[in-house]
């Protein structure tokens, strides 16, 4: 049986918490992998995918530490489930940047000073989270890592990155608006990273739980671009699923890759006419990437690239969206057809009480 785009990604929305909504911040983070916390709208990246959708839900979920914030995909600082994080950055710590040898000139560290640095870092965060010149301050009193200083403190923060992919380093609660460090075993939901190999056949059933129907372009996209993984180790991580949890199935005809759990459901689910209003940035594009143009047609591509704000029909990009005062500014794609004018005036709706004003809708074409 094929099974259609409009099936896939039908299925995929309740998959993604974008129907009837998740119990709680950590499980819409857990089941996308990651969140980004400084592009898009976080907040209102989660909360739309949540039955309550309170406004302090993603705020409460990071004091409690069932979230975290760190460095993970492209770079970047992303909010992450922190009993699942370290599928993902066990992934991220594959490529061992910091072993590159303009690296270890730069920095003045051996692959072998690392186990020490880590140590370092743990010993210095034991006690609670640090502004970043007390961690400094902590971290170059260990003779070794005198000359650190100005690396820790820099502004890009490149050299703590790694630091963080080791699990030893993550944001902690800011302090009259600066960041500071806090370790992820503060957290009582933090589990460690796991072994290389575990965490990429977790990480490759994670994705095909949450974005699946997925392509192995899809797949190379999350893990060997977006982690550094190494095209191969994702090629590998992916036969093995295949093997063992994992199918391929034809979708419009093209292969695909599905959990053998779900293949049953995607095949009975109906495609939607569901409207649905999505902050710029949205792991529903980023994670299967917006080259992939189930999801984002090739023409609009440039425009969601850039964040702009999504309005989705049936799972597909159709227009934009922007919050205006006492309304929600909707501009539908002309070829995607005539608007659903009920299922729009709804989520319109939907997204003004989510942002606390009213949410009359305003729709253009263009």
């Amino acid at each position: 049986m094929t099974i259609s785009s409009a099936q896939a990604l039908a299925w995929r929305l309740g998959r993604q918490h974008l129907g009837s909504g998740a119990a709680s911040a950590a499980d819409v983070v857990r089941r996308l992998g990651a969140v980004p916390a400084w592009s898009g709208d976080p907040d209102l990246a989660v909360r739309r995918r949540l039955a309550d959708p309170a406004p302090d839900a993603v705020a409460a979920a990071v004091s409690s530490g069932d979230l975290i914030r760190t460095f993970a995909f492209r770079g970047s600082s992303h909010l992450m489930a922190a009993d699942s994080a370290g599928v993902h950055l066990a992934v991220r710590t594959a490529s061992r940047q910091w072993a590159l040898r303009s690296w270890q000139e730069h920095y003045d560290l051996r692959p072998d000073d690392w186990p020490a640095l880590l140590t370092a870092v743990r010993t210095a965060l034991a006690d609670g989270p640090l502004d970043r010149e007390a961690f400094a301050a902590a971290v170059t009193a260990v003779p070794r890592f005198a000359h650190l200083g100005p690396a820790l403190l820099h502004p890009s923060m490149t050299l703590l990155k790694p630091i963080a992919w080791h699990g030893e380093l993550c944001f902690g609660p800011a302090e009259d608006g600066r960041p500071t460090f806090a370790s992820p075993a503060a957290s009582p939901a933090w589990r460690g990273l796991p072994d290389l190999d575990e965490a990429g056949h977790r990480a490759v059933v994670g994705y095909l739980a949450a974005y699946g129907p997925a392509t192995r372009a899809n797949l190379h996209y999350w893990l060997a671009d977006g982690l550094s993984a190494g095209r191969r180790r994702v090629e590998r991580w992916t036969d093995e699923a295949l093997r063992d949890v994992a199918a391929e199935v034809p979708v419009d005809g093209e292969p695909a890759l599905l959990l053998r759990e779900h293949v049953a459901e995607v095949e009975a689910t109906e495609p939607t006419g569901a409207v649905t209003l999505l902050a710029g940035h949205d792991q529903w594009v980023l994670g299967p990437g917006t080259a992939d143009t189930r999801v984002v047609p090739a023409a609009r591509r440039p425009g969601v690239t850039r964040g702009a704000a999504l309005v989705l029909h049936g799972g597909v990009v159709v227009g934009t969206w922007a919050a205006r005062p006492g309304a929600v500014e909707v501009t539908w794609f002309p070829e995607a057809g005539a608007p659903p004018a009920d299922a729009l005036e709804a989520e319109a709706a939907r997204l003004g009480d989510l942002l606390g004003h009213p949410g009359e809708l305003r729709l253009t074409t263009g």
